[in-house]
């Protein structure tokens, strides 16, 4: 009997042993890789670290010093939110325009999708950024279309007043993921709405505000929130285009904790400021789903 229970038992062991050996990567990774650096650096926030010494306690002073007497922290924290703020609407409109104009049933749509899409396959490279830089230059290609109209054009890049502009566009023209996500929502609307929407006499843009965007809602949301802590996260299209210039204008958040933690080594410093961001992209998404009860609406009272 003994022998019994002690097989079944076994049996019993033997598909938990073999799923947590089957997740075991992940949480190894998980652990060595995402939970042990974010560890550190809540200690290394707490610090004066520069890689090259031992790591000094200094208590609060970094965040201290950030929230009282850092300029540099306040121009780039207006940068950001100006660039989400903006950003972020703008790219969902043109996301969602696209998505219903790809949505149509027209003769060769596949070939209109891809058209459409692809410059959203090569992505928030350094190509693009080098790219979007000889667009908006002095002798670039907005300037060069402007001359044809006998305009004079300026270096759109090198102005404070239409630096941050640029990257704001080059955002809003990456629209490819949130389209497809539209798209995606836009064909799991049922068409009987629309029918029963017309024989009730309904124009296009009573459909769209009655039926179209209810019905996307949640598909907004989720668009929403993953497009906003990754605007607050925008770096590369700053380094490579502005340098945060001219005079901090597009001297995005993350483009200043990469300064301080990677060329003055300041790594203290930088790990509160990531932490200050950590605290900023939940606040935001905080926001978003609170406010979310008013304007999302599911199929579920719950939903």
């Amino acid at each position: 009997m003994n022998n019994t229970n002690s097989r079944i038992r076994r049996y019993q062991l033997r598909p938990s042993i073999e799923g947590y050996l089957f997740i075991s990567p992940f949480v190894i990774g998980f652990l060595l890789l995402t939970l042990w650096p974010m560890i550190q650096s809540i200690y290394f926030s707490f610090t004066d670290y520069s890689l090259l010494e031992p790591a000094r306690p200094v208590g609060i002073a970094n965040y201290s010093k950030i929230f009282t007497d850092d300029s540099s922290f306040i121009n780039s924290l207006r940068a950001t939110l100006l660039f989400v703020l903006i950003s972020v609407p703008l790219k969902l409109i043109v996301a969602l325009l696209l998505a219903m104009v790809l949505n149509m049933k027209l003769r060769g749509m596949y070939i209109y999708r891809t058209v459409i899409y692809f410059p959203s396959l090569i992505g928030a490279s350094v190509a693009v950024a080098i790219l979007w830089s000889n667009i908006f230059g002095t002798n670039g290609l907005i300037n060069q279309i402007l001359a044809y109209f006998s305009i004079e054009g300026k270096n759109w890049i090198a102005l404070p007043e239409t630096a941050l502009g640029t990257l704001i566009l080059l955002a809003v023209w990456q629209f490819g993921s949130s389209m497809v996500i539209f798209l995606a929502g836009l064909k799991q609307i049922p068409g009987e709405y629309y029918e029963a929407a017309a024989v009730d006499g309904a124009g296009k843009i009573r459909t769209f505000f009655n039926i179209t965007l209810p019905l996307l809602s949640p598909i907004i949301l989720f668009n929403l929130v993953l497009q906003t802590i990754g605007s607050f996260q925008m770096f590369t299209q700053a380094f490579i285009i502005t340098k945060g210039g001219p005079v901090e204008s597009t001297y995005m958040y993350a483009l200043y904790l990469f300064d301080k933690a990677f060329a003055q080594f300041q790594m203290g410093y930088a790990s509160a400021l990531a932490w200050i961001l950590l605290v900023l992209i939940g606040l935001a998404t905080a926001f978003i789903f609170a406010t979310s009860k008013l304007w999302v609406h599911y199929e579920t009272e719950g939903g």
